[in-house]
């Protein structure tokens, strides 16, 4: 049978007495296409707008096979331990056959999926840039007012990801694995404008001379490149013995501390930036479907032999959205 979609009311109390299920179905209705569910949506959003604001909001991104899931799971659960709330919400890669999504990391993620400290909610990537959900923001805020006090969002580590989520958060971290500097070459320098902080995984078993010699190229890395107010460390973990994980956190906090003004600031901007982006997005959704794919296609073949450049399809066919 399927579940009746609940009233704004109703989700407004599952908030009030800490409803997990609650909290669930509501980053589901943001996550909705439907118009009726984003309506909801909106107001629900709009109600619990006052008391959002107050988490810590983290970005966490990496190469792949860095050991991401293994990080945030001992980091969660460090946490946890020390009495703090944590929501984690992980962009899976959506499939390109299905559209469904591949929501492996409760699996992957044991131990801190059945703590009652913590939530993990994976979703669609879809089809947005950098493959981070269009609807995470929305998502974070939903955690915030449920009374979360860390949001940690994952990234699928693949393209312009990282900068979407440096842009709805305000530490953002980069894990990188311990294969020297020439790890390097496949970070973009302006992936490295924007961390906060460089972790080395799997500073384990034989990988100690390893794990110094590309803590040094990534501080060298980092030191050429002007950050303003904070200077991004690097530090070095271990999700297997657990260490390290003390000494991020207290630089996450130094980071807080030190940085409060300038948290103000870059989450003020960061709506705006968010509000531009919601208009762009929206205004490329009215010109497709106003003009048509038909047509849209049609000039992208007159682009491609040659009868047209493009500057000259472009106004056409912006001609044919102003009628």
């Amino acid at each position: 049978m399927k579940r009746t979609t609940l009233s704004l009311d109703e989700f407004l109390e599952g908030f009030k007495t800490k409803n997990r299920s609650v909290l669930a179905r509501a980053i589901t209705l943001v996550e909705s296409e439907n118009p009726e569910h984003q309506a909801l949506a909106q107001e629900l959003l709009q109600k619990i707008l006052p008391a959002t604001g107050k988490s810590k909001r983290i970005g966490i991104s990496g190469t792949p096979g860095v050991g991401k899931s293994s990080f945030i799971e001992t980091f969660g659960k460090f946490l946890t331990a020390e009495d703090l709330t944590v929501a984690v919400l992980a962009v899976d890669p959506t499939s390109k056959v299905t559209g469904g999504s591949i929501l492996g990391d409760k699996t992957r993620m044991n131990e801190l999926a059945i703590d009652p400290k913590a939530f993990i909610r994976p979703s669609p990537s879809g089809e947005t840039l950098g493959g981070v959900s269009r609807r995470t923001r929305e998502a974070m805020l939903l955690c915030e007012a449920f009374g979360f006090d860390i949001v940690l969002i994952e990234t699928v580590g693949v393209g312009q990801s990282e900068v979407s989520v440096a842009e709805m958060t305000d530490f953002f971290m980069m894990l990188l694995q311990p294969g020297s500097g020439d790890d390097l070459q496949g970070i973009k320098r302006g992936i490295l404008e924007l961390v906060d902080m460089v972790v080395v995984t799997k500073d384990d078993g034989d990988n100690k001379l390893l794990i110094q010699k590309a803590r040094h190229d990534y501080e060298q890395a980092l030191h050429i490149l002007r950050h303003e107010g904070w200077t991004p460390r690097v530090r070095t973990c271990s999700a297997i013995e657990k260490t390290g994980i003390d000494t991020i956190w207290s630089d996450i906090n130094h980071f807080y501390d030190d940085q409060d003004n300038q948290i103000k600031n870059k989450r003020q901007s960061q709506l705006i930036q968010w509000m531009d982006q919601l208009v762009k997005d929206s205004l490329i959704q009215n010109f497709m479907s106003a003009v048509g794919i038909d047509q849209i296609n049609k000039f992208r073949e007159h682009v491609k032999s040659g009868k047209i450049t493009p500057y000259q399809a472009s106004q056409e066919l912006l001609k044919l959205f102003t009628k």
